[in-house]
């Protein structure tokens, strides 16, 4: 392939001048303007509360504890019609975006109860599946109300993130061995930059923001903010900052990425760890093992060459259980995407030299949750394979950048360092 460049005229020699220029001010370097861009975004946080993070209309669900776990589930799913669930406590707008976690209320002390998330499922789904035959699930998730987990008779009377119901040894967390989620809120008036702190201590993705009554002195649910939106009003009042995040993703350390290049790893070892992978003929669920056991989201699905393929994330699973095929968790992940809604967004893929500037971009433009980090032309100029996987980046690692206890300007690796950065917990 060739290219047109403009052709080369003779140039008209001209007597040097004898004026003397204005000294011009160099461009900061490129750290000194990250770092500068940084504080900015800081200090603009500080600056702003959580009622500023708002969006003109969004709807906001809230799951009265008396509900089943079968319509909570399917208020998870299909928010869409929520008047079919006449238990439920809706705030509507114009919003129609699915969701994956709602506030519980307990009606009767109007208070605040919790958090009930799709990992919470998953939770559920692995325990029964270890504990219960298929028809004593099947038969008790349609039953069973939220209400009933303050009881300590169940077998599930423990499967939430309530604080205050986690003190028997034999709850779903400890049988599972999984960390017990905290029960977080905070104030809508908070800044926030406190608010992304509180997230990150916490490793949350989400926190509940409440507020009182004036009259009453009862507990109000305002809203629920996400790192999503988090970051996105970031994006959106940032941008002039954002242009000067021109650092890679793996130079910041930003993700999770493989321990070494799958080329360098000994035969007999697995190339991908840390990151947690799946192939198309890997059972369901052996993917919801992996999502109970590191609190994860989502598991890149590799070919034989470790190249990305697919995505399968907690929300499949989910649908294959709203749909009652609870014995599909022996299907493989092949066969399970075949019922995966259409209207999927597909992986959302990156490479390690990217920066992080464009991914905030990036966030601006889309609803994104996670981006599959894949070998690009450097790595294949060094033996490697693009399009093959080579780590994975939350909105947790990317917050936790932006707002991270690190001091401005540290951690840093060399551009050309061949080495993955340390793995960070999401």
């Amino acid at each position: 392939m060739s290219t047109l460049s403009p052709t080369q005229s003779p140039k008209a020699r001209r007597k040097p001048s004898t004026r003397r220029r204005a000294g011009s001010h160099a461009p900061y370097p490129a750290q000194e303007a990250h770092d500068s861009a940084l504080a900015a975004i800081r200090s603009f946080l500080k600056c702003h509360t959580s009622y500023d993070a708002f969006p003109v209309s969004f709807r906001l669900i809230v799951l009265d504890t008396k509900l089943n776990v079968k319509k909570a589930l399917q208020c998870l799913l299909l928010n869409g019609l929520p008047a079919a669930i006449p238990t439920l406590i809706t705030h509507l707008t114009a919003s129609s975006i699915g969701v994956v976690s709602a506030p519980l209320w307990n009606s009767e002390r109007s208070k605040f109860a919790g958090m009930l998330t799709v990992l919470d499922i998953i939770h559920l789904i692995q325990y029964y599946y270890r504990t219960a035959s298929y028809d004593y699930a099947a038969a008790d998730v349609e039953t069973f109300r939220l209400e009933s987990l303050r009881g300590t008779s169940h077998l599930i009377s423990h499967f939430l993130s309530f604080s205050f119901y986690l003190f028997l040894a034999l709850d779903i967390e400890n049988e599972l061995g999984v960390a017990q989620p905290p029960l977080h809120r905070e104030h809508p008036s908070s800044s926030l930059y406190d608010a992304a702190k509180l997230l990150i201590q916490t490793h949350a993705r989400r926190l509940p923001l409440l507020d009182n009554d004036t009259e009453t002195g009862h507990e109000v649910i305002v809203s629920v903010l996400t790192q999503y939106r988090l970051l996105k009003f970031i994006s959106i009042n940032c941008s002039k900052e954002i242009q000067q995040l021109n650092q890679s993703l793996r130079r910041l350390k930003i993700g999770t990425y493989v321990a070494q290049l799958p080329q360098d790893v000994p035969e007999g070892q697995n190339p991908y760890h840390p990151i947690a992978t799946a192939t198309l003929n890997t059972p369901v669920f052996d993917v919801v093992h992996m999502f109970s056991e590191r609190s994860i989201s989502a598991v890149p699905i590799i070919n034989e060459e470790g190249i990305v393929v697919n995505l399968y994330e907690t929300v499949d699973v989910i649908t294959l259980v709203r749909l009652g095929a609870y014995q599909s968790l022996d299907l493989k992940i092949s066969e399970a995407l075949n019922q995966r809604s259409p209207d999927f967004p597909g992986v959302v893929i990156c490479t390690a030299s990217d920066s992080l500037g464009t991914l905030l971009q990036l966030i601006k433009r889309r609803r994104v949750h996670r981006l599959v980090v894949v070998e690009g032309e450097e790595e294949e100029k060094r033996g490697g394979k693009k399009g093959r996987l080579l780590g994975i980046i939350t909105l947790s690692d990317v917050l936790r950048y932006v707002i991270g206890k690190v001091g401005i300007g540290e951690g840093l690796e060399p551009e050309d360092d061949s080495k993955s950065a340390k793995p960070s917990k999401s």
